[in-house]
């Protein structure tokens, strides 16, 4: 897992400061979509596990790759989900047809 974002918050403010660190939105992959997981943001990168129908995924940040065309349109935005794990944006509900979380570094 990583985080690239950690709101700052008052000396002193122990639990706030965890509580914000710990804040992850989770979104729907395409339904009836088993979703693959990649080493790196494109489709030349190994598979690492597949994701089952109805998966709901975090993302920390986000990347340009190889563009996808899937159930939410064409993207070349790939989702980091854990420490070194991508999936394509394309087949993600982000709501967007854009960035929805940092550019990872």
């Amino acid at each position: 897992m990583s985080v690239e974002h950690v709101e700052e918050v008052e000396s002193g403010d122990e639990k706030a400061a965890v509580a914000a660190a710990a804040v992850v939105r989770y979104y729907s992959v395409a339904p009836g979509v088993r979703l693959n997981v990649r080493s790196g943001p494109g489709t030349g990168y190994s598979i690492v596990r597949i994701l089952p129908e109805g998966a709901s995924v975090p993302i920390f940040c986000q990347r340009s790759g190889t563009s996808v065309s899937g159930y939410y349109g064409t993207s070349s935005i790939w989702d980091n989900i854990d420490s070194g794990e991508y999936v394509a944006d394309a087949y993600v509900n982000t709501g967007s047809d854009g960035y929805v979380a940092p550019r990872c570094s």
